[in-house]
């Protein structure tokens, strides 16, 4: 059987997935959460609650800021003690949220989610409007689980005039170390089907693909039978490729089509979600339940553990005491961002926590020796040496003028490169003060 790709670049890390087919675990609520009221892409949500309130499990602690915004919830019962600024894992300030239960919050809590029944029965879903359901995506503050953390309610309300034909569930999980959308797959099959159906409907399409990379065949199997009877729908194995699971060389990949560069993926026809998000969805929809949780992958490099985590835990605590490390990366080894600290809350997109010596150093950095082979492993189409060597010298125009704005950050040509150079780091600084005078220049020709 041929297996669908993308067609330019990529590469093939270790998978080191050491954490494939060990069963998700539910770590306890915590007595006290933090929850930063920018957990997604766009405006920060504002907090709609003050010190000395109390509040109960799943209420609404923080509305979105905006249309590009997400409410958050909270996943505890307690007192909000403050409102205060917390520090992200890079050590920057972020506003949030402090909440504190007590015993009789916790037995509460406890009772709630031991006699929690669906809040609607499956013809009561069935007969749901694709506003309603987007509405209700939107009320459970789901966004993107696969770390961008777009709003999920923003990308199923395409612009004017673009029209979507197909929903795409990423279910690659291309990242090394990485399982947790792997397992979810497999402990809950029927469930992100349904998650799926409703995506397709809330979309408007009669089309529906499940996008997983071969080295998966448990959760292929899983989800194969759980959408035989769906109509429009498949499960499509894919080549085992990084950056598979990157939207646009998804959407090649899927559908065979390219985005145009500067274009949005709804150009295609294509809305692409995560599979965890599809499982959200379903929950917000069946349960009435918002985002209070997730599932990530921690990742030492001698055990690996799935765990559903509430959000606003501090990661800290997700670690056994006493263990050693030389580094934190948040995420998978590829696309993860490192962190000063693990005193540091639970977000919507926290997938990994990796503590592996094996990704701690990195090689000495030599001369580059114009083998090109940064841009034989780029997704894109670009040439990473220039564009890192622009983005050293501060010549922004010229990266511009290069199609700095196309990269993905995707670390295929860092991963490639035989001298050890932080080729994606250059590239991801010039991105930014490119990125940067755009929006500037868009801004003023607006005004």
């Amino acid at each position: 059987m041929k297996l669908h790709t993308f067609r330019i670049g990529g590469v093939h890390p270790a998978e080191n997935k050491i954490a494939a087919g060990c069963a998700i675990e539910n770590v306890p609520l915590p007595v006290e959460v933090v929850l930063p009221v920018a957990q997604h892409i766009g405006a920060p949500a504002k907090p709609v609650v003050a010190k000395g309130d109390h509040v109960v499990r799943g209420q609404r602690v923080a509305e979105a800021g905006g249309f590009v915004s997400a409410h958050v919830h909270t996943p505890i019962s307690g007192t909000v003690v403050k409102i205060d600024s917390t520090r992200t894992p890079q050590g920057m300030p972020v506003q949030a949220i402090f909440i504190k239960s007590d015993e009789a919050d916790r037995e509460a809590d406890a009772k709630a989610i031991a006699e929690a029944k669906p809040v609607r029965t499956a013809a009561e879903v069935a007969i749901l409007q694709p506003k309603e359901i987007v509405g209700l995506i939107q009320e459970a503050g789901i966004v993107g689980l696969g770390g961008a953390t777009f709003p999920t309610h923003v990308k199923l309300s395409p612009p004017p005039g673009m029209k979507a034909d197909i929903v795409i569930i990423n279910a690659v999980e291309c990242e090394p170390c990485l399982s947790c959308d792997d397992m979810l797959m497999r402990e809950h099959p029927a469930e992100i089907v349904k998650g799926v159906q409703l995506l397709m409907k809330a979309a408007g399409v009669d089309r529906g693909v499940i996008a997983i990379e071969n080295n998966k065949p448990e959760a292929i199997e899983a989800m194969t039978k759980a959408a035989a009877s769906v109509a429009g729908l498949e499960v499509m194995p894919l080549k085992v490729k990084y950056p598979q699971g990157g939207e646009k060389q998804l959407i090649e990949a899927v559908t065979g089509k390219e985005v145009p560069s500067g274009a949005l993926p709804i150009a295609t026809g294509a809305i692409v979600q995560n599979v965890a998000t599809a499982y959200a969805v379903y929950r917000a929809v069946y349960l009435g339940e918002p985002i209070l949780d997730r599932v990530l992958t921690l990742h030492d490099g001698v055990t690996g553990r799935n765990l559903r985590v509430a959000l606003g835990t501090m990661l800290n605590t997700l670690v056994p005491e006493g263990t050693v490390y030389e580094k934190i990366i948040l995420g998978g080894p590829m696309m993860g961002r490192t962190a000063s600290t693990l005193a540091t809350p639970m977000i919507k997109g926290n997938s990994g926590i990796l503590l592996d010596p094996v990704y701690a150093h990195r090689g000495e950095v030599e001369p580059c020796i114009r083998c090109g082979k940064c841009q034989d492993g780029c997704p894109m189409g670009l040439e990473p040496f220039l564009l890192a060597t622009l983005s050293r010298l501060k010549d922004y125009e010229e990266a511009e003028e290069q199609k700095i704005a196309n990269c993905i950050e995707c670390g295929s040509c860092s991963y490639a490169c035989p001298a050890n150079r932080p080729v994606v780091d250059y590239i991801r600084i010039g991105k930014a003060k490119v990125m940067a005078a755009m929006r500037a220049r868009a801004a003023a020709a607006k005004s």
